[in-house]
């Protein structure tokens, strides 16, 4: 076993880490080499790195670009399964719930309220109610407090005067409620910076093309740099596969059939300014189908989720007119006055990765996680909800780690924070005075201190060298242009898409999608990557084409059709 040398620590994730990271996969044999670079990717090297060991961690794409950038964004126990009775899923996600608010990323992750209205007066409320008693009281089990407040019980005249724009003709009241929210993709970047941090050889836009193996046994992987074209090997005694929604594709790579199948469930979410209507907190409602949530979301809310299968391309799931009127009906039923297609700034599509085979409704497929472990040298994790990514990268390592002859040391995650995360609330409680400090006004230090932690230190030196920075995005003034500077140095990103869709969200928030931005923070962009104008109007050319595409599939009456107008944008290919 190895750990990175202590001396050459660095809390960033730039162009030059990346390159050394490369040379360094390139070289000796690794304990474990972990193959994704989602939630439960980036999760496994820092469960691995963090236990002494020897990690590479390679992403055929930008960190968090498929599945894990395109959730609910919430950190939360799951409602919904205290009524399937799945209890033990429901508890150790309150317990992650609990680590990710107080210890792990208080900076990213927040408490968040939500109402759950009710439309008969005793039966429902009682059984809701014991539901919700349920809930709080697992929160407690994990060995800590649950790190936000019990459940209320509200009557309907204050259910209106909380959420005044609210239809209350068939409500009887209410119960409140509190989970966690977090911006789903900059957790993944922050998450594998933290694990480089520890030593772990990070490297996305890195394809894995196929396995090596000695026999029967996996001992690496043949990988392609996208960004230079350059193919290359890389060994280690134990492979991870933590590719989510492409785990079948990746297990026939080996030429075996895998020990399960991982099916892929659609589901679409909708951003509306905040103003469209007024409440002091977001909404549970249930569908026929399954249960719809409506999130504050900064100056925004977001409005999902669908749940459908999905068998077109797994790149770029697309939603189609039908998804988008499926979740404003809904909405609008509860609502005073109707949203329109006109109030919708953002649509964003996800696949959730769901172990198949127990049911034919993908609603009620699996959300546990299951690791297998079928051909030597190769372990496969699947399954799984965000929240408990810690628990399901812990299980992998172990499952890896047993094949090994030395005795490893256990799982420490539950102890070891996110870089920004350490001195955060001191950093908030002297919000103003940082304000006052660089002239800035101090909602801006708030949006900095919760995106990037302590580590907003590294953001305000670079606006204390070229003041310009500090200036708001055009057409997205909730970011400022030392944020595009930063993700390209500090935080992996080598596209002006992996700034504009995952480090920001201004391709789901800005109502231009991000065009306005796009030439700016290209240029921005230039500055650290080191890139000419062609390249400059390359990559705002890819992204406006990306627009376009995405914007046209929403128009579409069927998944087949949209996915057809999706795909007429490619990915950008780099050259040098």
């Amino acid at each position: 076993m190895a750990t990175g040398n202590s001396a050459s620590r660095s809390t960033k994730l730039g162009p030059e880490e990346r390159a050394a990271a490369l040379e360094r996969l390139k070289g000796k044999e690794l304990d474990i080499l972990v193959v994704g670079g989602g939630i439960v990717g980036t999760g496994a090297a820092l469960d691995a790195v963090t236990r002494g060991l020897s990690v590479g961690i390679l992403e055929a794409r930008d960190w968090a670009s498929g599945t894990s950038s395109r959730s609910s964004k919430l950190v939360h126990g799951g409602i919904r399964y205290l009524e399937q009775a799945d209890f033990r899923l429901v508890r150790e996600a309150l317990t992650e719930r609990g680590l990710l608010l107080q210890r792990i990323a208080p900076h990213l992750v927040k408490p968040v309220r939500f109402l759950y209205p009710l439309r008969k007066r005793v039966t429902e409320r009682f059984y809701v109610g014991a539901g919700m008693l349920l809930y709080d009281l697992f929160s407690y089990t994990g060995g800590r407090g649950p790190g936000v407040p019990h459940h209320r019980h509200l009557s309907k005249r204050q259910v209106k005067g909380l959420l005044p724009s609210l239809n209350t003709d068939t409500i009887v009241g209410g119960i409140t409620y509190y989970d966690g929210q977090v911006d789903d993709a900059l957790y993944v970047a922050s998450l594998v910076r933290t694990a480089s941090f520890y030593g772990a050889h990070a490297a996305s836009r890195v394809r894995v093309e196929g396995f090596i193996k000695v026999g029967e046994r996996v001992v690496g992987v043949h990988a392609h740099d996208l960004q230079t074209g350059e193919r290359f090997e890389v060994r280690a005694r134990q492979v991870v596969n933590a590719t989510g929604v492409w785990t079948d594709d990746t297990q026939r790579m080996v030429g075996e059939r895998g020990t399960f199948k991982v099916r892929a469930s659609k589901g679409i979410h909708l951003v509306v300014p905040r103003d469209r209507f007024q409440s002091a907190m977001g909404l549970l409602l249930r569908t026929e189908k399954s249960v719809l949530f409506v999130i504050p979301w900064g100056r925004h809310w977001l409005i999902g989720t669908t749940d459908t299968d999905w068998h077109l391309d797994k790149a770029h799931p697309a939603a189609t007119a039908a998804d988008i009127d499926y979740l404003l009906e809904h909405v609008n039923a509860v609502l005073r006055v109707p949203l329109t297609r006109e109030d919708v700034e953002g649509v964003y599509a996800g696949l959730r990765p769901l172990l198949a085979g127990e049911s034919e409704s993908t609603s009620k497929l699996s959300r546990e996680h299951l690791v297998g472990h079928s051909v030597p040298g190769l372990v496969v994790i699947a399954g799984g909800k965000w929240t408990t990514y810690r628990v399901m990268a812990k299980d992998a390592i172990d499952a890896a780690v047993d094949a090994f002859d030395e005795r490893v040391p256990a799982s420490t995650t539950a102890d070891i924070p996110l870089l920004g995360a350490e001195g955060y609330q001191a950093a908030w409680n002297k919000r103003g005075r940082i304000a006052r400090a660089f002239g800035l006004h101090t909602v801006r230090i708030e949006h900095l201190l919760n995106r990037y932690g302590t580590l907003t230190d590294e953001l305000l030196d670079l606006i204390r060298t070229t003041p310009s920075l500090a200036d708001p995005l055009p057409g997205a003034d909730d970011y400022i242009e030392a944020e595009v500077v930063y993700a390209a140095s500090h935080l992996g990103a080598l596209h002006l898409e992996d700034v504009l869709a995952r480090r920001t969200r201004i391709s789901i928030e800005a109502w231009d999608r991000g065009v306005s931005a796009a030439p700016v923070a290209a240029r921005l962009m230039a500055g650290v990557l080191g890139w000419d104008e062609a390249r400059e109007e390359r990559e705002v050319g890819h992204y406006l084409k990306r627009v376009a595409a995405e914007l046209a599939s929403q128009q579409q009456p069927d998944d087949e059709s949209a996915d057809r107008v999706r795909l007429e944008a490619p990915d950008i290919v780099a050259t040098k």
